[in-house]
Formats: structure tokens, sequence, C-alpha cells
């Protein structure tokens, strides 16, 4: 397929960071439909860190891009070196770092704001066309990238973040766990993934299906 893909991490862990299993199953998938994949994330401190053990606050700091890099391998780069003309499409893993890392809608709700140069590099694909994958609890931050009006799904209609982006000038569509949601309109794929995943074969039920649908809709 030969299709070039970019990838924003927030971090490693569900807690903290990026969602690992969302985080590998979307690689995992791009590799096997023969996409290559440049993972990126900002070069910020995380809001906080997690004993993933404990689900306590740890008094440590830790870097968003050195965490990230723990999922890429190390192929990772500063987000500030993402272009969206050197690709066809872009996806987001959730994860807290979406919400805490990406965006601060973990504390401010409906109030929140996604970093700039995250919102700067998805609304430069979206001007040139291109489509965005956006999973678990990634599309809070769509209504800032696409505007009012644009269709996702966090899965229920009852999720307080459901009824957040909804205040936000978005349009929730509900959804089961392996299917996925799409804004033709905007090029934007979305899918539950663990905000309704009870096992990581569910989460891949629907995180395969996104990947899948990204990828046929570049051209």
């Amino acid at each position: 397929m030969n299709k070039k893909v970019a990838v924003i991490l927030s971090g490693c862990g569900v807690y903290d960071g990026s969602e690992i299993y969302e985080s590998v199953i979307t690689l995992l998938r791009l590799d096997q439909r023969g996409a290559k994949v440049q993972c990126f994330a900002p070069n910020i401190a995380q809001m906080h860190v997690i004993n993933h053990l404990t689900g306590e606050q740890m008094p440590e700091s830790r870097n968003v891009l050195t965490e990230s890099a723990r999922l890429a391998r190390g192929e990772i780069k500063d987000l500030r070196e993402a272009r969206a003309e050197d690709f066809d499409a872009l996806i987001l893993p959730g994860g807290f770092g979406a919400a805490k890392n990406l965006s601060n809608f973990a504390t401010e709700g409906a109030g929140s704001q996604a970093l700039p140069e995250v919102i700067a590099l998805a609304r430069s694909f979206v001007q040139a066309g291109k489509p965005i994958g956006m999973m678990c609890i990634a599309p809070t931050m769509a209504t800032q990238i696409f505007g009012p009006g644009v269709v996702c799904t966090l899965g229920s209609d009852e999720a307080d973040a459901a009824k957040a982006v909804v205040e936000m000038g978005a349009k929730h569509q509900p959804c089961e766990v392996g299917d996925i949601v799409e804004d033709k309109q905007h090029k934007l794929v979305t899918t539950p993934a663990y905000m309704l995943a009870q096992s990581i074969s569910e989460a891949a039920s629907g995180i395969y299906k996104l990947v899948d649908r990204v990828l046929e809709m570049t051209v």
C-alpha cells in the first residue's frame, strides 16, 4: 500500500499517557496493511505520573516524548517536526495522556483546550483533505480541530465525556466497541476502544476497522 501515516502519542501508560494496547494495535494494523508509520509526541512534561500498580500519583516528573519513545521503540520525533504534506493520514490513539498531555480535558472538561501544536498539525491534515482517525478519549479534541457539528463517538451517549463533547459543539453518535463512526464530510473516523472495551481483542476489533477505513480514505 505504501501509505504514510503519522501517529501522535501522549506518553506510555493508560492513566498518564497513551493507552499501550491501543497504540500497539494501531501500529500493528498499520504494519499489516503495508503502511509506513512515523510516531510523534510533544516534547513537554507530563501533567503528572501515575503508579500503574496502585493508581496513585508519584512524586516525579516525566517527559511525554521520552515516555512515548518506549512505545515507538525509539523511532519517534518531536511533534513540532511533523508536517501534513509528508503523510497521507493522521491517527491519535487514546489513553488519559490524550486528555492530560495533548489537552487538559481531564481537568477542564467542556472548557478544555488542546495543545496548539496538536491542533495546528491536525488542522493542516483537514485543510489538505487527508483523513484523521481518533480513538477512545482522543475525540474530545475533535471540535477544536474540525469545528462545531463534527460527528464522533466515545461509545455511549451516557458517558460524561460524550456529554462534554456535545456541549463543546460536536454531534455524538453511540457506537459499539467493535465498530466505527465515520464523518464523511470531515474525513474523521472514530471508535470507542477502551472507553467500552473489556479485553484487548474487543479493543482491537474496532481499532482494526478504524485503521482500515482511514487507509481506504487516503487518495
